[in-house]
């Protein structure tokens, strides 16, 4: 809930980490994740992206995330992007670039790569992508923070 004038704003460090798993393989969940990571990170919130399962493709090379599924207006994920960024919305490549910027950590769990056969994929060089499970995950999500399935 927003502040009032008589209230002060939450304090970021009070907040906690926000864990996000990227389940889904559809662009609007994986780009919606990337969207509120970023906004995390703009209030200076620490963020873990956990990529597994279908939204491992959002993390290959090349265009992988335009190998995502369509969302809920049916749009193959590049004219998704193209629709989002004509309207002044932040599109794929610049959230991803963002939470990199601005210090999200990602993570990318290998037993979903196994589990949706891309395990050995060429993954983005240009993202920071630590390999790990479930325990990684768990370990690195803080007790204080909030953890977010999507």
């Amino acid at each position: 809930m927003p502040a009032t004038p008589n209230e002060p704003a939450a304090d970021p460090a009070r907040l906690g980490k926000l864990s996000l798993v990227l389940f889904s393989g559809t662009f609007d969940k994986v780009h919606y994740a990337l969207a509120m990571a970023a906004a995390a990170l703009a209030v200076n919130r620490p963020v873990t992206l956990f990529f597994t399962m279908a939204a491992c493709k959002a993390l290959l090379t090349e265009d992988g995330w335009h190998q995502l599924l369509p969302g809920e207006n049916g749009l193959p994920p590049a004219e998704a992007d193209a629709q989002l960024t004509a309207k002044g919305i932040g599109g794929f490549e610049e959230l991803l670039l963002a939470c990199i910027a601005l210090g999200a950590q990602v993570m990318i769990c290998e037993m979903g790569l196994r589990a949706v056969g891309l395990e050995g994929a060429t993954l983005r060089a240009d993202v920071p992508v630590q390999p790990g499970g479930l325990v990684t995950f768990l370990e690195d999500a803080r007790g204080d923070g909030a953890a977010l399935f999507i």
